[in-house]
């Protein structure tokens, strides 16, 4: 048996605190394979403990699990198990369409087939999704005690392996060299880029208006509040954190501010109290930019000062607070709509990304900063709309636009000037 590896588990999988980094952050490795072949087993090995359950009876696992785990190094990694994507129970269909959703998400895609199992016509099915989407696919191969472990070897990397790797999970043989292959390749999966990639240098002061409403955690910033700020002390920049009330008192500050970021519900009243040549963007405009996609919605404006009578509104928020009385999502933006443009607008939230065929039944997407979601998974969403033919917008940019703040809200972006260019005959 061989000498454990190292590694730390962090039971995180809400999606991040204060202290850990969110699961949204990390890149993500995807466990899938058949039934019985080994999944649950290595998953624990690799967290060095057990957060699945193990049995030699088919179809043990039911639903996907994923945990946090340092892999150096890479870093931070979030670690799921998922059903066997042959499950035919009762309730088979919706567990593998779990997994095949974690999968959507995958940076590294750990295909665990069992040495003497062929290569199944569902297996196939995936790895060639899995090919098309760009995503590293490690096969690890299981049972590996016994029998031919170069012709199993060999059949994977002819199906669509980037890297073949055998494991013993009773004995516990090969899980260290498999951690260690993963950080490897892990450090050359592309990362997001931290919401100041560009905009922000060493020795400038950014100013965060944070306001605090019905809606903010009593006692804690939200998730892009705080990576902004954290994003500021790493670039060795100065961070001067206020709500929207007590900006005007800071004028010595605002005299000498780099960049002012706002919550976008605030931006109307911040952009009054600042002078129009400081660059000032919100914390949605700089996840919209994280995750990829705002250059893609930029045209989804036109939509939206177009939209005729009785045009439905989805409103896709990817995280699960509680509604407040005067909630961002449920009423603040059906008034805004309604009375700027068109005011028999309906609406409709969703948190869970509808598939192409139920997207073309609205009119447009309103779609939140996406902080608790991947890049990959916001691109996913993105391409299942424009599958739909169906506009999209994120918070940030409705707002903005909304508030008159429009190109001024992009200026502080280095690709302002190609940004520009893509929606320069829309009336402001």
């Amino acid at each position: 048996m061989e000498k454990p590896f190292r590694s730390i588990t962090l039971d995180d999988s809400t999606g991040g605190t204060m202290t850990q980094t969110p699961l949204s952050e990390r890149k993500r490795i995807v466990l899938w394979g058949l039934r019985n072949a080994g999944k649950s087993s290595l998953f624990n090995a690799l967290l060095g403990q057990e957060a699945s359950i193990v049995s030699d009876v088919a179809g043990t696992t039911t639903d996907t699990v994923t945990r946090a785990i340092e892999i150096l190094p890479a870093g931070p990694v979030a670690l799921t198990d998922t059903a066997g994507i042959d499950d035919t129970d009762v309730l088979g269909p919706q567990r593998v369409a779990q997994a095949i959703k974690a999968l959507e998400q995958a940076d590294v895609a750990l295909w665990v087939t069992a040495l003497h199992t062929p290569t199944t016509s569902l297996e196939r099915e995936i790895i060639n999704k899995l090919v098309s989407r760009q995503t590293a696919l490690v096969a690890v191969i299981t049972h590996a005690r016994n029998g031919n472990t170069d012709e199993k070897k060999a059949a994977c990397l002819a199906e669509g392996a980037n890297e073949v790797h055998f494991v013993d999970n009773i004995e516990k043989v090969g899980h260290r060299d498999l951690l260690q292959a993963l950080g490897t390749l892990l450090t050359r999966v592309h990362s997001e880029p931290t919401p100041l990639e560009g905009l922000v240098g060493p020795g400038q002061l950014v100013i965060l208006v944070t306001p605090i409403d019905l809606a903010a955690p009593k006692g804690r910033l939200i998730l892009p509040q705080v990576e902004t700020l954290r994003d500021v002390i790493d670039r060795e920049a100065a961070a001067l954190v206020v709500k929207e009330r007590e900006l005007r008192y800071y004028h010595f500050a605002l005299e000498r501010a780099d960049l002012v970021i706002t919550d976008s519900q605030a931006f109307a009243k911040v952009a009054a109290e600042i002078p129009p040549e400081i660059p000032l963007t919100s914390f949605s405009l700089l996840f919209a930019r994280k995750k990829g996609e705002i250059e893609a919605m930029l045209p989804s404006l036109r939509v939206l000062t177009n939209l005729k009578p009785k045009s439905r509104i989805l409103i896709w928020e990817a995280c699960r607070h509680h509604r407040q009385a005067d909630d961002i999502a449920t009423v603040k933006i059906p008034r805004l709509i309604q009375g700027l443009y068109q005011p028999e607008t309906t609406f409709e939230l969703k948190r869970d990304w509808p598939e192409p065929e139920e997207l073309k039944n609205y009119d447009l997407v309103l779609a939140c900063g996406g902080c608790s979601v991947t890049r990959r998974r916001m691109c996913e969403h993105m391409e299942r709309a424009r599958q739909a033919g169906v506009p999209v917008l994120n918070y940030g940019l409705f707002f903005a636009f909304a508030n008159g703040l429009f190109p001024r809200a992009l200026m502080p972006f280095p690709e302002f000037q190609f940004f520009r260019e893509r929606v320069e005959d829309l009336a402001y």
